[in-house]
């Protein structure tokens, strides 16, 4: 048994053990906690299992799903799943035969340049319930279940598992699963499933004298590695990230070519408390400080409303509601969560470089 597998053991023995103290003394503490509610159960209980159980009935059109995708998705995703700029692409590397088979070819033979979620997904109750849970990402739980099932249909319509006219529901939602391209791709022989079975590490335990961890370095050569700008800049500022700190590691990036008349990016970018607010409220997954992401960089914004004595109150605006239209089609999702002073502190250092 691994050692994280003995930890995880251990850690529900103890979990255990206070439950059953807390039980038997439950008498000796008159007026201090309650029993969870049903309601309050239920509302932390809403994972989906692989056999689905826990799903909630209801049903979701592709046809709907496309509408849900454009409004609330795309703008991270791509219109088609296929995006690689904010997050990994969704679509791409499956096949009709994998379709038959329920392996993936690619992922054995490596042909597809980068793994796609469809590539490695082996339930469909992983992809309804991440959707459920955690999506979209700056509005969790925000969306129905009619949406969820939607969106969910119109992903596998995009991997071409489903039909264009396909309703997904929580009666046919097995029969999709047995057409899901890397169904039989998941391992179960090892100690995460079954404490019994393989360890999951082969590392000795070492408390003295430990060898120093290996050290993981780009594979890129040095010229290739500032292409795109900073790529630490680039990424949404909690969870894992791509990419490398090339700024950190001392790497020059190559700095993207800017349009005409475009004003600088804001000195005061690197240490500046601007620069915090946009990484707490994820503003630089979608919008880089000097170059275009998703959406416009910083420096386009400042030099779009430069001489506009309404630039604060436009952008404030903009920022509040939302929209789409005004740098291409990609939506920009309402920031009403943001509090009104941070809203300005951000609109101000945008319109002002260097302030």
């Amino acid at each position: 048994m691994s050692r994280f597998n003995r930890g995880l053991r251990a850690c529900a023995l103890a979990l255990l053990t206070v439950i059953a103290a807390t039980a038997a003394n439950a008498g000796n503490f008159a007026g201090v906690g309650r029993s969870a509610t049903e309601k309050e159960v239920a509302a932390w209980d809403i994972d989906v299992r692989p056999d689905f159980k826990g799903l909630p009935k209801g049903s979701g059109s592709v046809t709907k799903g496309m509408a849900v995708w454009d409004a609330r998705c795309a703008s991270c995703h791509g219109s088609f799943g296929e995006s690689n700029e904010v997050f990994t692409p969704i679509i791409g590397g499956t096949k009709a035969d994998d379709i038959k088979t329920g392996r993936v070819a690619a992922l054995a033979g490596n042909s597809q340049p980068q793994r796609t979620t469809l590539m490695k997904l082996s339930t469909v109750s992983t992809l309804w319930d991440y959707i459920n849970r955690s999506m979209p990402w700056n509005e969790p739980k925000s969306l129905s279940v009619e949406e969820v099932y939607a969106v969910t249909a119109y992903i596998l319509n995009m991997g071409e598992i489903v039909a264009d006219d396909f309703v997904l529901s929580d009666q046919n939602i097995g029969a999709v699963q047995a057409r899901l391209p890397n169904r039989n791709g998941m391992s179960t022989k090892h100690g995460l499933w079954d404490l019994r079975g393989k360890p999951d590490v082969r590392s000795k335990a070492c408390m003295k004298d430990c060898p120093a961890p290996a050290t993981i370095s780009s594979s890129l050569p040095a010229s290739a590695h500032g292409a795109h700008g900073n790529l630490a800049e680039q990424n949404r500022s909690f969870g894992p990230v791509r990419g490398m700190p090339l700024v950190a590691a001392g790497v020059a990036a190559v700095a993207p070519a800017k349009p005409a008349g475009a004003a600088a990016s804001p000195p005061s970018a690197v240490a500046g408390g601007a620069l915090k607010l946009a990484q707490q409220y994820a503003c630089v997954a979608c919008h880089g400080v000097a170059n275009r992401l998703v959406g416009p960089g910083f420096n386009e914004v400042a030099a779009k409303y430069k001489g506009d004595a309404n630039a604060e109150n436009r952008l404030l605006e903009k920022m509040r509601q939302g929209g789409a239209g005004a740098w291409g089609q990609v939506p920009m999702p309402p920031q009403g969560h943001v509090p009104e002073a941070d809203l300005r502190a951000l609109v101000q250092w945008i319109l002002k470089p260097g302030s």
